[in-house]
């Protein structure tokens, strides 16, 4: 019998689950449905292993601090925050800076956050291509990104190509 077989057979079994999931956190995708909305289990589960998230009811997957909790460890799990979370800057601001990827994620509002795409592209310079055309165009975040990256440029709206600041950076760099 395999550990999932054991644990499906004592899914509804609170203190079964609570002393496995301290062992194999993402166990949890085989306990009842029940005790993956149990929030004190969830909570337990993702200071393990913040990947258990994707094992959450929707209930908890909408909850503030589990969410804040898990990406805290690893910003990627944002992926499986409620749509209400995807719009909530603490959550996405706290994701991009451990994971600049989430951006992809987040709202339109937030992709057009200054603070939260500058966090994500000093994580992950590439994500700028999921930034709102307005940040995209924005004086701060091409000089950062291009300190970064200059492979983002590409990335730019023309407007901001044609800076001069802009252009200076990417001048020194071909004369490398």
């Amino acid at each position: 019998m395999t550990d999932k077989d054991i644990v499906k057979s004592r899914a509804n079994d609170r203190e079964f689950i609570m002393e496995t999931i301290k062992v194999s956190p993402l166990l949890i995708e085989f306990a009842s449905e029940e005790l993956r909305d149990d929030k004190e289990i969830l909570l337990e589960c993702i200071k393990k292993d913040a990947g258990a998230l994707e094992f959450a009811s929707d209930r908890l997957k909408d909850d503030k601090e589990i969410l804040l909790t898990a990406v805290k460890e690893k910003g990627w799990v944002a992926c499986y925050a409620s749509d209400r979370l995807k719009k909530d800057k603490d959550v996405i601001l706290e994701a991009v800076k451990n994971d600049g990827q989430i951006l992809y994620y987040a709202s339109e509002e937030l992709r057009d956050d200054k603070d939260v795409v500058m966090n994500a592209i000093k994580n992950k310079p590439i994500i700028l291509k999921y930034a709102s055309k307005r940040l995209r165009g924005d004086i701060d975040i091409a000089k950062t990104v291009l300190t970064l990256d200059k492979k983002c440029y590409s990335y730019l709206t023309e407007d901001i190509k044609e800076n001069e600041e802009i252009q200076k950076m990417m001048i020194v760099e071909d004369k490398k």
